[in-house]
């Protein structure tokens, strides 16, 4: 396969989880994330199975506009092309409304809104330039489609990240550039769940290590999200067989979320 795949916020957990993904269905990937040491670590691995040839390292913070461009610059510089984007950098903190710091909002808005759009409009630029269409992929949460509790900035954000990708869906439908949102449950694994889990106790009142079958019983299904829903759903959107798609939150919550 020619094609080219950036993973914004690869460098770890489920972002280098879907950049291994990607490489293994024959994508060249570039794994891009704030964590320079990550990101070639995570490509490093891509290397060893599949070729230095298919895979490079960026570093990058999503939220600076020149640092963005910057990045885009160089994958054009070395593919000529990319042809699907996952915007996977996110933040979570957690904090009653009455005491939510300003700084913590602000960052929850750069790093799961701003940095999206920025990615998707530098990316754009060469889909559009290149002519061969193109996918754009965010990954985001339940809390993009139902409020969440102690989680006002992680929420507001999310759902900024909804109408976003309904935006870019219409603006760039003439150039057979589809975007969707993944709407995910859950990761109960993921570094960002586990480090939210003392402060999920202190808003449950419960002990923390109760925390994960709480969240875990309030999914019909009965489990938490796990990395591999992700990227069988993310496979599919990115491929030919979605091409009538575009403009869609999709859930992947166990039945969680049903809108």
């Amino acid at each position: 396969m020619s094609k080219v795949a950036l993973v914004v916020g690869a460098g770890k957990s489920l972002g280098a989880f879907l950049a291994k993904g990607l490489a293994d269905d024959g994508y060249r990937v570039v794994v891009a994330d704030v964590d320079g040491d990550s990101a070639r670590q995570t490509a490093a691995e891509i290397a060893q199975l599949h070729g230095s040839e298919t895979v490079m390292a960026v570093q990058v913070n999503a939220t600076q506009e020149e640092d963005v461009a910057r990045l885009v610059g160089v994958v054009d510089e070395r593919f000529g092309r990319i042809d699907l984007l996952v915007y996977n950098a996110g933040t979570a903190s957690a904090s009653k409304i009455d005491s939510f710091p300003l700084d913590a909002w602000q960052r929850s808005l750069a790093i799961n809104l701003t940095g999206y759009f920025l990615c998707a409009r530098e990316v754009s630029r060469i889909m559009i330039r290149e002519q061969r269409g193109g996918r754009i992929l965010q990954i985001n949460s339940k809390s993009g489609k139902v409020g969440s509790k102690h989680n006002s900035a992680y929420s507001a954000a999310k759902f900024g990240g909804v109408g976003l990708t309904q935006s870019l869906a219409l603006d760039l439908a003439e150039h057979n550039i589809t975007v969707h949102s993944l709407m995910l449950g859950n990761l109960l694994k993921s570094p960002m769940f586990q480090s939210l889990k003392p402060q999920y106790a202190v808003k449950l009142g419960i002990p923390e290590d109760q925390v994960e079958q709480v969240y875990i019983d309030k999914v019909p299904l009965k489990r938490g999200c796990d990395f591999q829903d992700v990227l069988n759903v993310l496979k599919f959107y990115a491929s030919d067989a979605a091409a009538y798609c575009t403009g869609q939150s999709i859930n992947i919550t166990g039945g969680q979320v049903m809108f």
